[in-house]
């Protein structure tokens, strides 16, 4: 039988947050050749709800009049925080009664109201984790992840993460092989790990530096596998090294070396990702040094080996071909 996969909205609900793990759940049953999930889409009354970019979707039955289905996922957006107590009331019965429960970006505070997310690991849109974690002191916010599950709980950063999240429910449900063609059918590059972060390191730092380290950082991301190091790092500075140390912590809360380090692996995550060449080749192209270290950093980083990596993400001949 298929699984009734559940998405709530609301007004003010995010349009791609509810559409995008749609999709994908659609298309799964359209890759399969069969009803592999029945889809409803949920609202506090049945009809028309817009959402916050003016689109409006028309929700099929009301949360309070249905039968708890097997998956239940809360869109975000900025009317999660005009949800009523008594809705929230609701919420927290049917996620009683529903065997996995999950949101989306914002969704997260729907959750937390609940109290289904206390002591939990969660995350949520980078932007909003900070009041996340302020007006819920008992949840474990860490933005750092396009999606986590804790305890049977599933928590997405924002927007697109929601597609991620909705492809790693497909590969638990039927496979990552499933799953892979879901997100070629949907032309994603390839779906991407919960512990990815979200948004890559290079952008982090060029978001939290500022004046002239902010420009010798656009200068090292332009070309990050050049011979960096820190006296040459420094010395574009015109500071010493010490000096130039106590700058790049003081701005980005970590070593010139574990930023350089951070880079090289993203370049040797994306080979990973795009081609066959061995371990050797990417370590000593992305100057990590033997492919023993680039194991050790890379599993440090990512939580699991280049060797995994390629196995889940990786992008074959065959598919290369098609």
């Amino acid at each position: 039988m298929p699984e009734t996969t559940d998405i709530l909205i609301y007004p003010g609900c995010q349009l791609l947050d509810a559409s995008g793990p749609w999709q994908v759940f659609a298309s799964a049953n359209e890759e399969a050749e069969r009803h592999c999930y029945r889809l409803r889409l949920l609202a506090e009354t049945p009809g028309p709800v817009c959402t916050n970019g003016g689109m409006t979707l028309l929700a099929t039955d009301a949360l309070a009049d249905t039968d708890a289905g097997d998956t239940l996922l809360i869109a975000g957006g900025h009317g999660v925080h005009a949800l009523s107590d008594a809705f929230i009331d609701t919420l927290a019965r049917r996620i009683a009664q529903t065997p996995r429960v999950g949101s989306i970006c914002t969704g997260a505070f729907a959750l937390a109201r609940t109290g289904v997310l206390d002591g939990r690991r969660i995350t949520t849109h980078w932007r909003q984790a900070e009041r996340l974690a302020s007006a819920f002191p008992a949840v474990r916010v860490e933005a750092d992840a396009l999606y986590r599950e804790s305890g049977g709980i599933y928590t997405s950063a924002g927007v697109t993460a929601g597609i991620d999240l909705a492809l790693a429910l497909v590969a638990r449900d039927h496979g990552e092989t499933l799953a892979s063609r879901v997100a070629r059918e949907l032309v994603m590059f390839l779906h991407r790990p919960g512990d990815q972060a979200q948004f890559s390191e290079g952008m982090r730092c060029q978001l939290e530096s500022r004046g002239r380290l902010r420009t010798l950082i656009d200068c090292v991301l332009a070309d990050p596998l050049s011979d960096w190091d820190l006296e040459t790092l420094a010395e574009a500075l015109a500071v010493t090294p010490r000096h130039f140390q106590r700058l790049f912590r003081e701005q980005l809360a970590m070593t010139p070396g574990e930023f350089l380090t951070r880079l090289r692996l993203e370049s040797a995550r994306q080979m990973l990702s795009e081609g066959s060449a061995p371990l050797a080749r990417i370590a000593e192209h992305c100057r990590l040094g033997g492919p023993e270290q680039l194991r050790r950093l890379f599993q440090r980083r990512y939580g699991l080996a280049p060797s995994v990596y390629r196995a889940r993400f990786g992008t074959t001949q065959e598919t290369r071909s098609r």
